[in-house]
């Protein structure tokens, strides 16, 4: 862990933290956005699941104003023709959670911690615990970390797990506890430890 730490140190030192710092504030800014624009990152973190993130951005990007108000085999079309690999199936998902707009919007200001996150999971097609965790992350919630191929393969590289085969809820909670220990090291939440890992293995700063 000593040597992550000390990268992330020089990070910290480095242009890469004020960039950090301008992508924590949009997510903060979210939450006094219209309820349509929640629901777009909402939309967007569903897209993201088993798919290319930067691709995810691009097409989410096309079709912004498509989320809110299209019908689902509309929305489906439309993310085959821009490629995406699961049109049918996402975008029954994200029609499904348009639908429970009132009930997500009661939880997300009713609800919080690790009750929020376990309310998403088990209410809202297409959100495991990695993609409740982006939607919280993105909307301004700084204590979930998302665990991607990308973060288990830079934990394994520095020897502080070895990836599993299945990441279960207990897996999920453990290895989160283990980021948790990292990011109380290194000084920084846990959003903020997410944005500085992808930089460490991918060279960019994405949402």
């Amino acid at each position: 862990m000593k040597l992550l730490l000390q990268t992330l140190e020089h990070l910290q030192n480095t242009e890469v933290k004020t960039v950090i710092h301008q992508r924590i504030q949009e997510f903060k800014h979210i939450n006094t956005r219209s309820t349509d624009d929640l629901f777009k990152e909402l939309s967007f973190c569903i897209l993201t699941a088993n798919f290319n993130a930067q691709r995810a951005i691009q097409i989410h990007a096309q079709l912004n104003t498509c989320f809110s108000s299209t019908t689902q085999e509309t929305l489906a079309k439309k993310l085959k023709r821009c490629g995406y690999r699961f049109p049918a199936t996402r975008a029954a998902f994200i029609v499904r959670a348009t639908q429970q707009k009132q009930k997500i919007l009661e939880a997300l200001h009713t609800l919080s911690g690790e009750q929020l996150r376990e309310w998403l999971v088990q209410n809202i097609d297409g959100l495991g615990y990695k993609e409740a965790s982006h939607f919280l992350r993105n909307i301004g919630y700084d204590d979930y970390a998302i665990i991607d191929s990308h973060i288990l393969d830079l934990l394994k590289r520095h020897h502080l797990l070895q990836p599993p085969r299945t990441l279960t809820r207990k897996k999920y909670l453990e290895i989160e506890t283990l980021l948790r220990t990292i990011a109380t090291q290194a000084h920084l939440t846990l959003a903020e430890l997410d944005l500085y890992l992808w930089f460490l293995e991918t060279g960019m700063v994405l949402k």
